[in-house]
C-alpha cells in the first residue's frame, strides 16, 4: 500500500491524496511542479524516475487513509 504522502519533498506543498503528484520507486513525492519544472523527472534523492502517483478510490481513504507523516528534504 502506498503511503500517500501529504506534501511534496522539495517545496512542502500539500498534496491531496486525489491531487497530482509524483513518486518514485522510494516513494519519494513531489507535486507535479516539482517533478516536472524543478526536476525533469528524476528523483533528486535516488536519481529514478518519477511516475504519476496512482490515486486511491475514495471509498478506500476511510479504511486506508493517507499518510500524515510529511517527508522535506
Amino acid at each position: 500500500m502506498l503511503q500517500l504522502r501529504p506534501s511534496c519533498e522539495s517545496c512542502n506543498n500539500n498534496l491531496a491524496a486525489d491531487s497530482t503528484a509524483y513518486i518514485c520507486t522510494f516513494e519519494c513525492t513531489f507535486c507535479e511542479d516539482c517533478a516536472v519544472k524543478v526536476h525533469n523527472y528524476l528523483c533528486p534523492n535516488c536519481r529514478g524516475n518519477l511516475e504519476r502517483r496512482p490515486i486511491s478510490p475514495k471509498e478506500f481513504l476511510d479504511q486506508y487513509p493517507a499518510s500524515t507523516k510529511r517527508v522535506v528534504k
